[in-house]
């Protein structure tokens, strides 16, 4: 991708700073709030993109991060609980050249708006997804979500839930989505994983690990806080060997077993190990990283999948384009195509 020419805006790039996308709304989630960080961080890389505000469109369901739009200067939709996808798609098809940002939760996007979660990954609209994890549903006081770890005790499952959580990466990539990453709220990394999923031309999933400071704190601190990240985090990067535990350690395949597994790396001699250098459109691998149970292995972070294809509006528009090839576009004669009459109801032109 040229990086000179933004994939999903209107024009050229323009000149905004961090300042240029705040809006005169008072920003209201809890103290601590995950989101706060989340939101600088897209105010910060949007400028650094060349977006313009004028072009971009900011979607949302319902749900803490469902504020989004109000705090974000741009054009911007606050829709219905999991229907953002679908709004978000008669946007891209009605303006193609619109820049489109989709905030969604572990609720609205894994819930009641999975099924449209799963159609706009498979159909590959042009734009990006950032769903915000935090294991739990907060705007409603604490229930349990789709993602929320067994045993999560809550006021819908005070004894603790039995049910399995969803994997947002791995449900995307089964949903055919061209574009996977993971990061998390106060990490530096997260823009460069926001810059990424702009130049991806179609659907580019972001799931977000964000941290709930009311409801289920410090939920991912296992493998965010500072004291621990080194040796439980895997940044990937493509053409990079999976490193982690400042290269100590690594992920090789288990070829027996086809799964993943964790090696020793010997001074510095990751090849020796058998550590893998990083595809990222290598779909089985990129599986594998994201349903690789966390504690046995690091947490899996950065553009895990990009393999880009053709998107759906592309699709759509051009097969419009084509069936009007050729065509007289006059609607006066399109209403009187067939068997039409004019009824009148004067003494010169009786009913």
């Amino acid at each position: 991708m040229n990086d000179m020419t933004p994939p999903n805006a209107l024009g050229a790039k323009v000149q905004t700073t961090l300042k240029d996308w705040e809006t005169d709304q008072e920003v209201r989630w809890c103290p601590g709030c995950g989101d706060y960080a989340i939101l600088k961080a897209v105010q910060r890389t949007l400028p650094e993109l060349g977006a313009d505000p004028a072009s971009t469109v900011f979607v949302s369901g319902i749900g803490c991060s469902s504020r989004f739009p109000y705090y974000v200067e741009s054009y911007g939709f606050h829709t219905i609980h999991g229907r953002a996808p679908a709004v978000a798609t008669g946007i891209k098809l009605a303006n193609p050249q619109l820049d489109i940002w989709l905030v969604t939760g572990d609720g609205d996007g894994m819930s009641i708006g999975g099924n449209h979660t799963m159609h706009l990954l498979r159909r590959n609209l042009n734009c990006q997804i950032m769903l915000f994890n935090n294991e739990i549903y907060g705007l409603t006081k604490g229930q349990y979500s789709p993602t929320s770890r067994v045993g999560t005790s809550s006021p819908t499952t005070p004894l603790g839930s039995v049910d399995r959580p969803a994997l947002p990466c791995a449900f995307a990539l089964g949903s055919g989505a061209r574009f996977i990453a993971r990061a998390y709220d106060t990490g530096k990394q997260l823009g460069d994983v926001l810059k990424a999923a702009y130049h991806h031309h179609g659907a580019a999933f972001v799931e977000i690990f964000q941290n709930c400071i009311v409801y289920n704190k410090d939920v991912f601190a296992d493998f965010t806080e500072k004291a621990v990240a080194d040796g439980h985090q895997l940044w990937v990067k493509h053409g990079e060997p999976m490193l982690f535990a400042k290269g100590a350690k690594g992920i090789a395949l288990d070829r027996a077993a086809l799964t993943l597994k964790v090696v020793d790396v010997v001074d510095g001699d990751w090849q020796a190990a058998e550590v893998i250098v990083h595809d990222v459109t290598n779909r089985s691998v990129a599986h594998m990283l994201v349903e690789a149970p966390f504690g046995p292995f690091p947490m899996a972070l950065g553009v895990i999948y990009d393999d880009p294809r053709p998107t759906y509006e592309d699709a759509v528009l051009g097969q419009d384009a084509k069936a009007r090839e050729g065509k007289d576009h006059d609607l006066a004669k399109l209403l009187a195509k067939g068997q039409t009459w004019t009824v009148g109801n004067t003494a010169a032109d009786p009913a």
